[in-house]
């Protein structure tokens, strides 16, 4: 059975983030400037260069890919919560080069912003707190 809370959405912000920064840090940086700590975020535009993660659910580990090459963002999705006391951004993110070919997964910091608009909703709600979960090896939330 699903757990799940009701949360209200309070906020919404709309900007577009700097060229050559890190795009999974910006998105942060943002979340801790406006005290975000319970949300969602999407975002489109262009990268510099990619590196995203796949999680080997045997392994219980990352693996990385790194594209070093301009690629569209056509779609980020996240979510924002708490984790060590801290805004967590985790978002997915599918990209695509110049022949069409699309590329995704776990968005990991190295990822070097071209152009990105965003938006942050910021919700009100219980803490969504990030933990280690035995059952699968990642920090996902106890509520």
């Amino acid at each position: 059975m699903a757990i799940y809370n009701e949360i209200k959405r309070t906020k919404t912000f709309m900007g577009k983030l700097k060229f050559g920064g890190d795009l999974l840090e910006e998105l942060t940086s943002i979340c801790e400037e406006k005290d975000i700590c319970l949300g969602s975020t999407e975002a489109l535009g262009a990268v510099q260069k990619a590196r995203f993660g796949f999680y080997d659910q045997k392994a219980r580990k990352y693996d990385f890919i790194e594209i070093d090459k301009p690629l569209e963002i056509t779609k980020l999705i996240g979510n924002i919560s708490l984790r060590d006391g801290k805004p967590m951004v985790h978002a997915h993110i599918t990209l695509s080069d110049s022949q069409g070919n699309a590329f995704g997964g776990h968005l990991a910091p190295g990822t070097i912003v071209f152009a990105c608009e965003f938006i942050i909703n910021s919700y009100d709600g219980p803490d969504h707190i990030r933990d280690y979960d035995e059952q699968t090896g990642l920090p996902l939330w106890k509520i």
